[in-house]
């Protein structure tokens, strides 16, 4: 936000319906004292005191009050002062004596203002008032409203003002096109978001962001096969690197038939980083079902020893004792199905009938 000094500075919103005062000063030596303060770094108590002395003064016109308004706010802003600062900055609305980049600057600045502090219903109102009388279509003027109402949870409403600004802007920035993506997915508008998804990965194919972004689209669109194959490449890649994109590409070959191997593969590859926890109750059962699936039973058995002890009941016990049962290793199910009985289980006569057996 600029103090309302004026100067050369270019007409921002030539086709603005209000009509810009003369920004004369009627308290000269308050204000050029207000100036000066305001140029020393780390003097926003003297400026708040002397712009308050000003906005007081009888003497002062709405110019001067309201560049004293506009120089308080800052300074409230720069001491975190965010109710102040929004107090000031329709104070500089109110007093109505700025030229018009100055006075919808700070309608812009206020609209953000409220938005920080999720005052949302505030946020909007102002910002419509500033796109309506500037009548500005400015693609990083419009992104101010989109966010305003992806973050009122108005996906739809949010979607045609995030797509005007980007298509209208030779260089749409990297956030507002992830910001128009999540108002697509949070809409349901699923072609539409994978559409962009696919178009921002191919722009960024070094961008792990952008393909983790196109692989949760396609998932969301349940196009599994297509979300693994993104993950896929970043792992081979040496891309992935933490907890939470290892459990979503093993979780996403779980969902597809067929692709235990892989399940394994993924996590296996987890644990020996220690990308993946050894204590992780989800991770162990999902490479247990994996293992057990892909008819490697020895493996299985071992995931759910490492599993069962970690779930809240003894259900995991339960499955372990089954399948030692099936391996005829008796004497191990019926340790297990003790440990089942012991946690809780839904159905303990199974649990019961493996323990009577000879």
């Amino acid at each position: 936000m600029r103090d309302g000094r004026g100067g050369a500075e270019a007409e921002k919103y030539p086709e603005a319906t209000r009509e810009a005062p003369k920004t004369t000063s009627k308290a000269q030596s308050q204000l050029s004292k207000l100036f000066k303060a305001n140029e020393k770094e780390g003097n926003e108590a003297e400026v708040l005191t002397l712009a308050n002395e000003l906005m007081a003064s009888d003497k002062a016109g709405p110019y001067d009050k309201s560049v004293a308004a506009q120089l308080a706010a800052q300074a409230a802003y720069n001491t975190d002062d965010t109710k102040g600062a929004k107090e000031l900055a329709q104070k500089v609305i109110d007093f109505n004596g700025l030229d018009n980049n100055n006075h919808y600057g700070t309608m812009l600045f206020l609209a953000q203002l409220y938005s920080q502090d999720d005052q949302y219903n505030e946020a909007l109102s102002t910002i419509d008032r500033f796109l309506t009388e500037t009548k500005s279509q400015k693609p990083e003027e419009l992104v101010v409203k989109g966010n305003i109402l992806y973050r009122m949870e108005r996906y739809q409403d949010a979607i045609p003002v995030l797509k005007q600004a980007v298509e209208s802007s030779p260089e749409p920035k990297n956030e507002w096109m992830q910001l128009l993506l999540a108002s697509y997915a949070e809409a349901g508008q699923n072609d539409a978001a994978v559409k962009l998804a696919e178009s921002l990965a191919a722009k960024n194919p070094t961008d792990k962001k952008a393909q983790i972004n196109l692989a949760s689209v396609y998932s969301q669109a349940d196009q599994t096969e297509k979300a693994a194959g993104v993950m896929e490449k970043l792992r081979t890649g040496g891309q992935l690197t933490d907890e939470r994109e290892y459990k979503q590409l093993y979780t996403m070959y779980a969902n597809l038939d067929g692709k235990e191997k892989e399940v394994i593969s993924v996590i296996n590859e987890g644990l020996q980083k220690g990308v993946l926890k050894q204590d992780d109750y989800q991770v162990n059962l999902a490479l247990a079902q994996s293992y057990y699936y892909s008819e490697q039973i020895p493996q299985a058995i071992e995931a759910w020893r490492k599993a069962a002890p970690l779930s809240k009941d003894g259900e995991t016990y339960l499955n372990l004792a089954k399948v030692l049962w099936q391996e005829d290793r008796i004497p191990e199910a019926k340790e297990a199905a003790k440990a089942g009985l012991a946690k809780g289980l839904k159905k303990p006569e199974e649990a019961k009938k493996i323990l009577a057996l000879p």
